[in-house]
């Protein structure tokens, strides 16, 4: 099994200050980190790192060739992966002294991959196979449907929201994942989105609160663990990445949504991105070491009738 990931392929610049800077304001940083990043990137690493087969579909700027290196020294396929004219993608990040952030997002390359790579890298892939995108790279919609017409399963990361990806990306997808506000944002879009969310597998994150998974059939919370945060940046891409590599495993929802909130706990309790995503083994350790969640429940905002 393996999981093909249209992903964004970022370079973070993370700001870390004592606020986030309010309009009009001129704030010095007290450090600058500057590691691989984006949304598809983070995922597929933490998917890797968590022991899946990923094979990465995405863009960079010809420039920046160490990203490739970064990306195979964890495991990632990058046969799909192509150098382009012109910037990587990049992100501006700011961190505040509670591990709040705030991002600014530039495509760059992740704007310039090709029908040809999709196809390329679907035909090796298999029905028992995930399909993985977000909504920061092109052909998102082209993917999606070539996916689906193959058999796979689609996970879907509607991030950054946009209503018009949402409208003709959702109908294929098997599982999305979202945080509050990007599911509030689906259901506020339209009548036939929010009749579709309760029509598919869900999970819904609410940061140091936990996470609920709701379908047709299931609906359950995963409290989050309860660690000092230190930088949330990309905790929501680890938590995703260890999620789906646990469901291609075959493990019970119930087991992979344990492993993603411990991995997201590992994440923010540690500054930077890529660099910050833990390992498979020490996932494992600190779940042996905690045992079950402490954390506070998260709030489960009923929208259909289903058992539990």
């Amino acid at each position: 099994m393996a999981i093909f990931n249209l992903g964004s392929i970022n370079i973070d610049h993370i700001y870390y200050v004592k606020h986030l800077p309010l309009p009009g304001e001129t704030l010095l940083a007290t450090d600058l980190v500057t590691v691989l990043g984006g949304k598809g990137a983070n995922q597929s690493i933490a998917a890797a790192l968590a022991g899946s087969n990923v094979r990465h579909i995405g863009s960079f700027g010809r420039r920046d060739d160490w990203i490739i290196r970064s990306l195979s020294d964890v495991g990632i396929d990058t046969s799909n992966i192509n150098a382009m004219q012109g910037p990587s993608g990049h992100a501006i990040i700011y961190v505040d002294a509670t591990a709040e952030n705030s991002i600014v997002l530039f495509g760059g390359a992740n704007q310039q991959i090709t029908e040809a790579q999709i196809d390329t890298a679907l035909a090796e892939a298999n029905e028992d196979d995930w399909f993985l995108l977000q909504n920061e790279t092109n052909l998102g919609v082209y993917a999606v449907e070539m996916a689906a017409s193959r058999g796979l399963k689609v996970c879907y990361s509607a991030a950054p929201f946009d209503r018009d990806l949402v409208r003709a990306i959702l109908p294929f997808a098997d599982l999305l994942i979202v945080n509050e506000i990007e599911e509030r944002q689906i259901r506020e879009a339209g009548s036939e989105l929010s009749q579709r969310l309760d029509q598919i597998a869900v999970v819904t994150t609410f940061g140091g609160k936990g996470a609920r998974y709701a379908s047709p059939n299931k609906e359950f919370c995963s409290p989050a663990y309860s660690v000092d945060a230190v930088d949330t940046t990309g905790a929501g891409d680890t938590f995703l990445g260890y999620l789906l590599a646990a469901l291609d495993a075959d493990e019970a929802i119930e087991i992979a949504m344990q492993r993603a909130m411990a991995s997201a706990a590992l994440k923010v309790s540690r500054s930077g991105t890529s660099r910050a995503i833990p390992g498979q083994a020490e996932v494992s350790e600190f779940i042996k070491a905690r045992g079950s969640v402490d954390g506070v429940d998260a709030p489960i905002r009923r929208h259909r009738n289903v058992p539990m």
